[in-house]
């Protein structure tokens, strides 16, 4: 990545370390809180122009070779000799071909470990954190499988959230596009009748989120998973964060117990998933992939900038100017500041997209394919863009509301520095901040450098950025007068318990 703009030192600035000692430290570093039918192999062929249509789900593209690349960023052409390739793991030719067409050299360590145990009919519980390639840890013992005993509805894979279900069955086309495997997403948030169109083409593979999975099996003529031979639970933990536990409970008790393998994937075991364990998994292999929450790669760059909380969105613009060209990520703490922000930019010039948990998901998955197109080269998001989205060439991230918890900063600024590359992270620490920064730092095991902007550059800019801000000001007053009277705006609003349609949009 280019590098931005150097700073002069900036003798004005106030310092973070001698701000350092006026706030008491917490003496806790943790935050406030179906007709069988053989498959017929079929020849890659080239990859043709999207459709209009198609053009709507292009933010999801790349996820399967993100993901295998996420998992070892400090691989070496040189550390790559002597290590086990997709056969020696068992996995059959044509899918060691698709494999090789994803640039999937070499198994990750949870696909090493967790792949030969599945090929022996076993049931897995999988420990490992996003990004660690346990997509492929599941779906390729599945896809081999299939090949064997090839039937309709052959397997169903769950997962917690829409975003990271359209992630999943894209994986699942790419890995199985040689013996055309098809495959069936099940998200709320989307017209019930093309899904059940989907269902009645008899899929080999269903992948949805548990609350819509169970209106299809409630209300779709036909559908019934009594033949069902693999059961995928992807994050676990996060299944049952959201709350999805009795649904989870309904859907068991539909599905065959007997010839059924069941694999459950998590980032940690707590008592929910031992729980969850007990009651869907026979006799299961544990395959647990030791990871440092905190640990970022050694190519992304840190920063944080220590200023005025009443100048923060004059320092963004200024950091913006200087990375004009540079795919840049926003993050802000609530779903107002995200869109006040992405108007203000509008405003002045700059090509910005809201992303945030109140859009409509069709508006979600246009913002992100918008991104990765480039048609708009700054996203300003909440943490829905945090986690479980592999969004490639972000050059810079900037965190302009400090999130809640380390976990969280470790996750945002995951977004830049991917699969080899460089990046930047850049955080704005306000004099309200300076406890929580503390924590970060001490979370990671280092003090990140700072950024020091003069603040006489920053200046130059608050006549514009001024008017900017009446006018975002301005426009995100009518957008509540909308919300208020039922028309337009963004969706939201709704306090208490979600429905099951809404339990699988992430909050943010």
């Amino acid at each position: 990545m280019p590098s931005f703009k150097k700073q002069r030192l900036n003798s004005h600035a106030p310092s973070l370390r001698s701000a350092a000692h006026k706030v008491k430290r917490s003496k806790s570093s943790a935050p406030a809180k179906a007709t069988s039918k053989p498959i017929p192999r079929k020849e890659p062929t080239p990859e043709s122009e999207p459709s209009e249509h198609e053009d709507e789900f292009e933010g999801f593209d790349e996820e399967a070779e993100d993901e295998q690349e996420d998992a070892t960023p400090n691989d070496t052409a040189a550390g790559e000799v002597g290590k086990k390739t997709f056969a020696d793991l068992g996995v059959r030719e044509e899918l060691c071909e698709a494999c090789a067409n994803l640039k999937f050299t070499h198994p990750t360590p949870i696909q090493e470990q967790s792949i030969p145990v599945a090929l022996e009919g076993r049931d897995v519980i999988g420990l490992a954190e996003t990004g660690s390639g346990k997509t492929a840890a599941f779906v390729l013992p599945i896809l081999q499988s299939l090949m064997e005993k090839p039937q309709s509805l052959f397997g169903l894979v769950l997962a917690p959230t829409r975003e990271l279900a359209y992630q999943i069955s894209q994986q699942v086309e790419a890995l199985g596009s040689i013996i055309n495997v098809k495959c069936a997403t099940l998200v709320g948030g989307m017209d019930m009748v093309p899904q059940a169109i989907a269902l009645s083409k008899s899929p080999h593979i269903v992948v949805a989120t548990p609350g819509r999975l169970l209106d299809h099996l409630e209300n779709t003529k036909g559908f019934s998973l009594k033949h069902l031979k693999y059961l995928v639970m992807d994050e676990a933990d996060r299944l049952l964060d959201l709350d999805f536990g009795p649904i989870l409970d309904k859907i068991l008790k539909v599905l065959p117990r007997e010839g059924r393998h069941t694999y459950l994937f998590s980032a940690t075991m707590s008592s929910k998933v031992e729980s969850l364990q007990r009651a869907s998994l026979h006799s299961p292999i544990r395959v647990s992939i030791s990871s440092n929450n905190h640990q970022l790669v050694a190519t992304l760059m840190q920063r944080f900038i220590f200023l005025p909380h009443k100048h923060k969105d004059l320092y963004l613009i200024h950091l913006l100017n200087d990375a004009i060209g540079h795919p840049t990520i926003i993050f802000t703490r609530t779903v107002n500041e995200t869109q006040r922000i992405a108007i203000l930019l509008r405003t002045l010039g700059f090509g910005a997209i809201p992303l945030h948990g109140q859009l409509s998901q069709s508006s979600r998955l246009g913002a992100l394919s918008k991104f990765k197109s480039k048609s708009r080269d700054i996203l300003v998001a909440t943490d829905v863009a945090a986690r479980g989205l592999d969004i490639p060439s972000v050059d810079l991230v900037i965190n302009l509301d400090l999130p809640a918890d380390s976990k969280t900063y470790v996750h945002r600024v995951g977004r830049t520095a991917r699969a080899g590359k460089s990046g930047k992270a850049i955080s704005f620490v306000t004099q309200y901040d300076v406890e929580l920064w503390l924590r970060v730092e001490n979370a990671l095991g280092m003090k990140v450098p700072e950024e020091n902007i003069p603040k006489d550059e920053a200046m130059v800019l608050l006549d514009r950025v001024s008017e900017a801000q009446r006018v975002a000001v301005k426009e995100m007053k009518e957008i509540h007068d909308q919300r208020g009277r039922g028309k337009g705006g963004f969706k939201g609003g709704k306090k208490g318990k979600r429905g099951r349609d809404e339990m699988d949009r992430e909050e943010g």
